[in-house]
Order: C-alpha cells, then structure tokens, then sequence
C-alpha cells in the first residue's frame, strides 16, 4: 500500500496543468493498450480462421484430384459413346483393325443392358496370332475410338508352332440403349 499512497501523494502534489498532461497521457496509453488488444483478438481470430480453411483444402485437395480424373475418364468415355453408330458391331470394329489372313471367328453373344447403355457382345476367336499382334489388338480395342470392353480372354501357345498364339475373348461394344435420352 506504501507504493498506491506515493503516487497519490506525488499526483496532488502536481500543478493542475501538468495533471492535466499526465491524465491525457494516461488516457492515451490505455486507448493504445485497449486498441492493441481488440487488433490482437481480431488477428487471433482471423489465424483461427485460415487454419480451419488450411484444413479444409488439404481435405479438398485430393479430392478435386479425384473429381477431375473421373471427370476427365467420363468425359473421355461420352465422347467414345457418342462416336457409335447404330449399325456397328463387335465384329465390324474387329475387321476394321484389320486382322486379316488369320483365321477369325466371331459369334454373337446375347448381350446385357445397363441403365441407359446395351451391350453388343460377341465371341471372337482368332488363331495364329504373334504375341506382339496379339498384344496389339487388344490394346486397340480397349483404347481404340469406340467403346469396346473386353470381359474374358484366353491366349493360347499353339503346339505346332510355340511362337503362334490362338486368342479367345468376349467382347462387347457399347451403345447407347434404344429409348434413352442422349
């Protein structure tokens, strides 16, 4: 309390002009302490905020990966579908990459129908084949202008000759089903 009664002491005995300095000055520093508090509340607040938005993009992120790369294969897979026409088939894509002078089986198969797509599937079979045409074909039917999918296949040595392959597979071109809207 000796510390309180000095300062009230050393206060009275001022003049009134220099309280009235020392009182403006009071003033000030505590408008300054009371401003620098509210600025240093608001900045805690506002860090509080970037943080959480930090958290919420690094959640995001990979995500927007993920919506861009399916984006990117379902544009893809449209623009596939929409180059078919309807009088394509399995067995007419496969002439048109032309195995020739092999021998080529194709048999249609039933094919299925989901929402809005059909399949037009077929049992292709194609002897004496290179493993690097055999390779090959598969590679242009899968990433080829149309939407084929391979469901099954089996490549087979031939015993008369080890470096020729016989290729079974199930095949099926997707249409758009008749009926739904493009």
């Amino acid at each position: 309390m000796r510390f309180f009664d000095r300062v009230l002491d050393f206060w009275r005995n001022l003049d009134s002009r220099m309280r009235l300095w020392a009182g403006c000055a009071l003033i000030a520093v505590l408008a300054v302490v009371l401003g620098w508090s509210a600025l240093a509340g608001k900045n805690a607040q506002l860090e509080r905020k970037r943080k959480a938005r930090e958290a919420v993009l690094k959640e995001l992120m990979p995500l927007r990966v993920a919506y861009r790369s399916a984006k990117l294969s379902s544009d893809t897979m449209a623009g596939r579908l929409a180059a078919v026409r309807p009088e394509d088939s399995p067995a007419k894509v496969i002439e048109e990459i032309g195995i020739r002078g092999k021998g080529v089986k194709i048999a249609p198969v039933k094919g299925e129908r989901r929402g809005n797509i059909q399949e037009d599937a077929a049992d292709v079979s194609i002897e004496g084949l290179t493993a690097n045409e055999a390779i090959n074909l598969i590679y242009r039917l899968e990433k080829g202008g149309r939407p084929l999918l391979l469901k099954k296949s089996n490549l087979r040595v031939r015993f008369d000759d080890p470096s020729r392959f016989d290729l079974s597979m199930t095949v099926a071109l997707l249409k758009p089903a008749p009926g739904s809207a493009k």
